[in-house]
């Protein structure tokens, strides 16, 4: 087998790989014989056929397999001679496959980079630094009541975070369309439920009120007909309800699984809950920082097939946000391509961060993750060893506990720079 290698531009390799016919017609005939054995043909007798009539009913079906068969072991033959490993499936093209004459086709593909990591030691990362205050102990509190607030009509102007029921109708230069009418639709003022546009225009009506709005839809909508398009609205309001707070007694303490019912338990819950939450927070900005400052560092051409592959997948989970179920409605995929390189080359660059650190997993930590996602269920220990015996769930989290080494020991590699925050401030960051 000859085999010679061209590089084109970036990461695509081009492979020429010439197989002799005679490794071929060796196989093909091999395998004529065995077929000849068992093959049931009109007029002869089983493992009685000649070889002409034979290969006259089977050869052709017979020469197709073998070619297969040899270009993909061949394919296979020629990657590890020369040492590569492709990024994608190749593009195979053929220059002969005609009986007697050597096999020749040509590979394309694209591979993974060579990677030489940097900025490494240069990482400066400033480190979230907050005092939880009792103010800020007191606003989440509010915040609880809040979540739990039932809702009362008032006979005033909707303002912010009241609710306003009302029925809509939508049209487009006159016409009707599809998800533009609705009836009895609750929305809280801004709570981001409609657009913005829209939402606006409910600020400040009063129960009986009927106004004309004009709505202009972002361009980025995911229905492509309304995408950067202005409709008319006719809103006609039914209700408006504000929020009536809860008291903070036993019932209330006792909703949140805190069993004392005590004011002064509930709020040693809440600290440890925001405690908790800083910590996550701080994490996740360092996080953030690190791999921005990794990423920025070692900006290595991406195989366009790992692009394509991570749009895909973007795509896909993005229609699922938005209930899409038809493909033609699909956000443009041009729309993720930026964030798909970026993400594409943060993992190639952190498998390379894993292996040249030689990061291995920590058994201790992912036991104590099992259970620390199996701690909130009644039947925590039969969560335990169902996550322990499936490979699938397990193989999960040890790649989500590795992934937390390998920041951890990034982090560890920085030089830190405290900066005192607020604690909502903190929460709020991007």
């Amino acid at each position: 087998m000859q085999v010679s290698v061209e590089s084109s531009t970036g990461l695509e390799r081009s492979i020429r790989v010439e197989v002799p016919a005679d490794t071929i017609e060796q196989e093909v005939e091999s395998r004529l014989k065995k077929v000849g054995k068992t093959a049931k043909i009109k007029g002869f007798r089983p493992g009685k056929i000649p070889a002409k009539v034979v290969r006259q009913y089977y050869g052709a079906e017979v020469r197709q397999d073998v070619l297969q068969e040899i270009l993909q072991s061949s394919y296979t033959e020629a990657l590890s001679q020369e040492k590569l490993v492709p990024a994608g499936q190749p593009h195979i093209h053929t220059e002969s496959v005609d009986e007697g004459q050597n096999l020749i086709y040509k590979a394309t593909f694209e591979v993974y980079p060579e990677i030489e990591l940097k900025g490494l030691d240069s990482l400066k990362l400033e480190q979230p630094v907050v005092e939880i205050s009792d103010s800020d102990e007191n606003d989440m509190i509010e915040n609880l009541r809040k979540q739990r607030a039932d809702w009362e009509e008032v006979d005033r102007a909707a303002a912010e975070e009241d609710q306003i029921t009302i029925d809509f109708e939508g049209t487009l230069k006159g016409e009707a369309f599809e998800g533009g009418s609705g009836e009895d639709m609750p929305v809280v003022l801004g709570g981001g439920q409609m657009l913005e546009d829209f939402e606006k225009a409910l600020d400040g009506m009063k129960a009986g009120d009927v106004k004309d709005a004009k709505v202009k839809f972002p361009k980025d909508y995911p229905a492509e007909e309304l995408a950067g398009k202005k409709a008319d609205f006719k809103i006609t309001a039914k209700k408006v309800e504000a929020k009536a707070l809860p008291e903070i007694n036993e019932d209330f303490v006792k909703g949140f699984g805190i069993e004392s019912g005590t004011e002064e338990d509930f709020r040693k819950e809440v600290r440890a809950n925001m405690d908790r939450e800083y910590e996550a927070k701080s994490k996740a900005v360092m996080k953030t920082q690190v791999l921005d400052q990794v990423h920025d560092a070692n900006k290595v051409d991406v195989p366009g097939v790992m692009i394509e592959q991570e749009i895909d997948s973007m795509q896909k989970e993005a229609m699922q946000r938005f209930g899409i179920t038809d493909e033609s409605q699909a956000p443009e995929r041009d729309s993720f391509k930026e964030m798909a390189e970026r993400r594409v080359r943060l993992s190639l660059l952190m498998t390379e961060v894993i292996s040249s650190e030689q990061i291995q997993i920590d058994d201790t930590r992912v036991t104590e993750k099992v259970d620390e996602l199996c701690k909130p269920y009644p039947n925590a220990e039969e969560m335990r060893n169902l996550y322990l015996q499936n490979q699938q769930l397990l193989s999960q989290i040890q790649n989500a506990v590795l992934e937390e080494q390998l920041i951890d020991f990034l982090i560890g590699k920085a030089k830190l720079k405290e900066k005192k925050m607020g604690f909502i401030e903190l929460l709020e960051s991007n």
